[in-house]
């Protein structure tokens, strides 16, 4: 029998579970895959021999926690530990009993180094969901050197300069991989979002892990360039003193994203995942804007997309006129389209779903005989 793969799935946003589901559709049918989740309905279709198990959430309290652990100090192992929990305790005593009873050949985490590291103390190897950020505290560093292997949602030109030989040695870097890559024809794409084929159009875009641009400097950015048609889409976070002008318009969340972008002449968005991969696949000048993440995640991104000139960067949206048009005159001036397409792989998950079989083949080159008859510490039954 084919040992199965687990894969635990964090909750915020969807592209960790995009991401999931594009790499089990491409899995061997034979090969049964057991993930984990605090929420079910954030999932593409799911190929048949996946199953999901909902587990409690690890950072949402539900009111049934102790109180008074909080001045017990997190160890730097660890990042959200916090005792007294029962959520966490049933979550992880889930998967451990998973453990034990499935004895699968690797465990995909995307992402918790408390996950990544419950796999190594249970002898389960792992593959860590390698992200950007300010990741060398001993907690990631525990997730990342007792892993197997890692996976990279994203081109190695955008691997961040401290990560060494040996860590992108046992990396599979898969640009594209969980986003819908494909891109609409600009004509076709600027009919289905209602704009003309002569106007010049500028998308800020904002995606699900954050709450979303402020409105004031959007209307200055606006203002400073009234000839343009500037169209926002994802969450914008209201200021009551902004003043913005007629060329302005919020469109909120949209069911077709990619269209918005394939129409755009310039794109304002900050460094998510599935941003940045659709943004790269279309290949529009872009004035990245990182957001507040966790460990600068979206800092230390959009330095390696600056470092490999596919995007202009700024720290925060320009506060003036002045700063607005130069920043856009810089991002239209840097553009460069064929350095953005080569990010994005041609076939990302099938390369991800290749790389862990191929994985799981090396560490287990012959299957043990776990039969009734024998246990695993040799004692007959």
């Amino acid at each position: 029998m084919t040992r199965p793969f687990g894969y635990f799935v964090h909750h915020q946003g969807r592209g960790h579970a995009e991401r999931c589901a594009a790499i089990l559709n491409a899995l061997p049918p034979e090969r049964p895959v057991t993930v984990f989740c605090a929420r079910d309905d954030i999932f593409p279709a799911l190929p048949p021999q996946a199953e999901l198990i909902v587990i409690p959430s690890l950072f949402e309290p539900t009111g049934l926690e102790a109180r008074g652990m909080d001045g017990v100090p997190t160890p730097d192992t660890l990042h959200c530990a916090p005792l007294g929990w029962p959520g966490i305790r049933h979550a992880m005593a889930v998967i451990a009993g998973w453990f034990d009873r499935a004895d699968p050949a690797l465990m995909i985490c995307d992402v918790s180094a408390e996950i990544a590291q419950l796999a190594r103390i249970c002898s389960v190897p792992h593959v860590k969901v390698l992200q950007h950020g300010d990741r060398s505290d001993p907690g990631h560093r525990a997730a990342y050197d007792g892993a197997a292997g890692l996976l990279a949602a994203f081109d190695e030109a955008l691997a961040q300069p401290e990560w060494d030989a040996a860590m992108r040695a046992k990396t599979c870097f898969a640009g594209g991989l969980g986003v819908d890559t494909r891109v609409p024809e600009r004509e076709l794409a600027r009919q289905r979002i209602g704009v003309g084929a002569d106007e010049e159009v500028i998308l800020v875009l904002s995606g699900g892990g954050g709450g979303g641009f402020a409105q004031a400097p959007l209307g200055v950015g606006a203002r400073s360039r009234p000839g343009a048609r500037w169209i926002t889409i994802g969450p914008v976070v209201r200021d009551w003193h902004a003043t913005e002008p007629a060329n302005i318009e919020h469109r909120g969340w949209v069911d077709n994203p990619a269209d918005h972008v394939a129409a755009a002449d310039l794109v304002i968005a900050s460094t998510g995942n599935t941003t940045c991969q659709q943004i790269l696949a279309a290949a529009r000048p872009w004035l990245a804007i990182p957001e507040w993440r966790y460990f600068d995640e979206q800092h230390r991104k959009a330095e390696a997309l600056a470092a490999a000139g596919v995007a202009c960067v700024r720290s925060h949206l320009p506060s003036s006129a002045q700063s607005w048009s130069a920043a856009l005159a810089e991002t239209r001036a840097g553009h460069r389209p064929a350095a953005q397409r080569a990010m994005i792989a041609d076939t990302p998950a099938q390369d991800a779903a290749d790389w862990l079989e191929a994985l799981a083949v090396r560490l287990w080159p012959t299957e043990l005989d776990l039969s009734p008859a024998t246990n695993p510490a040799g004692a007959r039954s």
